[in-house]
């Protein structure tokens, strides 16, 4: 059974169909729950996974309103739990794996709790901070994307058993809705970055880095792949550079591969980063990335010098145009990096990925 509180776009949601998609395919019974109804989803899940609303989605108001709020999410969740009897419970991210421990208390389920994101850049209130610190000591396992992530929760959580297990890269890349046809490039090249648009993927740093850069490369343009909140602070700041001719976002693409395909050079421009799909997928796909050493991710994917480019200090937008100048402007360089690139494939593999959810589930 997974816990996850939706299916809408994000990089947990996405490993969540994913895993379930694996397991059921190998004889697993799979039941993903989730809080929200499917009308936003953006991840189709296989045809053989059960899939349970427990509608306890929204909002609450005020601190007595959420409490009740996540009473009636755990009395819900161990109801379905009770009367499922699943064999393992894997929540997926901070509260979802919080109430799956709750709410299986003297059960005969493994609980397995997950982090997705680097805790220190979550925005958790003291509640959840000390909930997270009693529950996953409860866990039967918590798993981390990375070592950073499994070192921070060493030091802050004590008492829990940690097992570091890195997204599996989707290879080939799968099509889905919604297709956005990457347009004809018209011998120029195209820069490309993908994500949510929000503060945390750094897409405002990367339009300064861009503007700084835009006169000295010509014949390059910017592609920003996403949705999100800050879609319109963005765009302000787009315009008020004048750059609205170089510096485009189409939107969310499920054919996000093709871009890859057709795109010269990759950028990540993340604060913070759990470990970021995007940065393996476009390594995958045969791309130079070139990505902001933040305190988690990039390093545990990029080989700086070998296959792509890590920008240190993070944050430094000078930096970071400075490294991306280098690569647009030297082909051969970028070229030689993206021919090591593709060995993401086999690092990051999915045979490799699910043994090591394997030895969770049946060995330990």
């Amino acid at each position: 059974m997974i816990v996850i509180y939706s299916l809408s776009g994000g990089g947990a949601e996405r490993v969540a169909a994913d895993l379930s998609a694996y397991w059921v395919e190998r004889g697993y019974k799979v039941t993903v729950v989730t809080q929200t109804d499917a009308r936003g989803d953006a991840y189709a899940l296989h045809p053989s996974v059960q899939r349970v609303v427990l509608g306890t989605a929204g909002s609450s108001n005020g601190r007595i309103g959420g409490v009740l709020a996540n009473l009636r999410r755990v009395w819900s969740l161990r109801r379905l739990i009770r009367r499922r009897r699943p064999t393992i419970v894997l929540g997926m991210m901070t509260t979802a794996s919080v109430l799956a421990v709750i709410a299986a208390r003297g059960t005969a389920c493994r609980v397995i709790a997950t982090e997705h994101t680097h805790p220190p850049s979550q925005e958790l209130s003291p509640m959840w901070l000390r909930l997270r610190r009693w529950a996953y000591p409860q866990a039967a396992k918590v798993v981390a994307l990375t070592a950073g992530t499994a070192q921070w929760l060493q030091q802050n959580v004590p008492g829990s058993a940690i097992a570091v297990i890195p997204n599996a890269v989707r290879w080939p890349l799968e099509v889905g809705d919604p297709l956005l046809p990457p347009p004809e490039k018209n011998g120029r090249h195209r820069l490309l970055a993908a994500g949510r648009l929000h503060p945390h993927k750094g897409f405002d740093l990367l339009i300064r880095a861009f503007q700084m850069l835009a006169a000295h490369v010509p014949d390059w343009d910017l592609v920003i792949l996403g949705e999100g909140d800050s879609r319109n602070d963005l765009q302000e700041q787009i315009d008020a550079c004048g750059l609205g001719g170089r510096i485009t976002m189409p939107g969310r693409a499920g054919n996000v591969g093709q871009w890859y395909e057709q795109s010269d050079l990759y950028v990540l421009s993340s604060r913070v980063e759990g470990l970021s799909n995007t940065l393996i997928e476009s390594m995958a796909s045969g791309m130079a990335a070139v990505a902001f050493d933040c305190e988690t991710g990039p390093r545990e994917i990029v080989r700086n010098g070998i296959d792509g480019v890590l920008v240190k200090p993070c944050e430094d937008v000078e930096a970071l145009a400075a490294h991306l100048y280098e690569l647009m402007t030297h082909r051969a360089q970028r070229e030689a990096l993206a021919r090591r690139a593709v060995d993401v494939r086999d690092r990051f593999s999915m045979v490799r990925v699910m043994a090591l959810w394997r030895h969770v589930f049946e060995n330990d």
